[in-house]
């Protein structure tokens, strides 16, 4: 399954290439619904790139939470370095257990905290910043009354009717398997289809079998994270379904599911059985406006993907 991907680093130029209008609006309800508390979160190349073009609001939005989330970061960090300073003390006394590991635990809490610190003050852009993972919001092109639309929506989809428990019950609703869709996820497939645009995956693999070879006697299944890339480079128009989620009292949830397929040899090779499917950029309008009475049709778009060929390495 795609656990994470890569948002491509110019995200407006591939979104005016479609001619899709970016919904500031939603994207303002939601972070407006994360200043009052909301646990939301988004990757911070998103965010610079609404600071830097949309209206004062937004941005102003934005650069409150970021505000809040300094100063609470900086309360973080003087409480671990006092407890450093108190672990430090007391192995100068005596080498103890608990002692090692306050240090040790403190010492790694800095770290993050001074990297979360500076990726929140920093403008230069950086990889990183556009990696997202389930649970994570992000832009996805759909259609509404017509026009392409760019909505912020959930990485892992809560059909409408089913209830929150499921996000926990089914963590794994990220992704859509292609010989699933007229099961768990007949909702949606003909009806709301998106689009994401990233550059890369990355999938968890066990390292046995990315080295193409059974577990040694006495060994442990380790995990490793490989990072796929398209070869020639592209940005990859993923087919998604989506779904808008209400119950009439909480703020309405927008979430989708990247749609995945078995693996293409250098994938399967690679140790991993599943891979999302690129949709072509000329059969993008016919995706994004499905006709619910000839699911053949969808099934076509998914067969006539775009087939690249993926080279990987181990992610940073």
């Amino acid at each position: 399954m795609c656990y994470s991907a890569q948002l491509v680093a110019d995200y407006r130029k591939y979104v005016r290439a479609f001619g899709a209008r970016i919904d500031i609006d939603e994207f303002a309800r939601l972070f407006m619904a994360r200043a009052g508390g909301a646990r939301i979160k988004a990757p911070k190349a998103i965010e610079d790139e609404l600071v830097a073009g949309a209206d004062v609001g937004l941005a102003d939005l934005i650069g409150r939470f970021r505000a809040e989330q300094t100063t609470t970061l900086e309360q973080a960090l003087f409480a671990q370095r006092e407890r450093l300073a108190k672990a430090e003390r007391a192995l100068q006394t005596k080498v103890t257990k608990a002692a090692t590991e306050s240090r040790r635990i403190a010492t790694d809490k800095i770290d993050q905290t001074l990297r979360k610190l500076e990726d929140l003050s920093r403008t230069a852009w950086k990889r990183r910043d556009s990696r997202f993972f389930p649970g994570d919001f992000v832009p996805v092109i759909v259609v509404e009354d017509g026009e392409k639309v760019v909505k912020p929506m959930r990485y892992q989809c809560r059909i409408a009717g089913k209830p929150a428990s499921y996000d926990a019950r089914y963590p794994g609703t990220y992704n859509a398997r292609r010989d699933n869709l007229e099961g768990y996820w007949k909702p949606l497939f003909g009806y709301s289809h998106g689009i994401l645009i990233a550059d890369a995956f990355f999938e968890n693999v066990k390292r046995h079998r990315l080295e193409g070879r059974e577990l040694r006697a006495g060994e442990e299944e380790e995990n490793v994270v490989i990072e796929f890339n398209p070869t020639p480079q592209h940005p990859m128009l993923i087919a998604c379904l989506w779904s808008r989620w209400s119950n009439g009292k909480d703020p309405d949830l927008l979430s989708f599911a990247a749609i995945t397929d078995e693996p293409p040899e250098e994938v399967a090779a690679a140790g991993h059985d599943r891979c999302i499917v690129q949709i072509r950029p000329e059969n993008v309008d016919a995706w994004l406006n499905p006709d619910p009475g000839d699911l053949a049709a969808q099934y076509a778009l998914l067969d006539d993907r775009a087939r690249p060929y993926y080279e990987h390495k181990l992610a940073a």
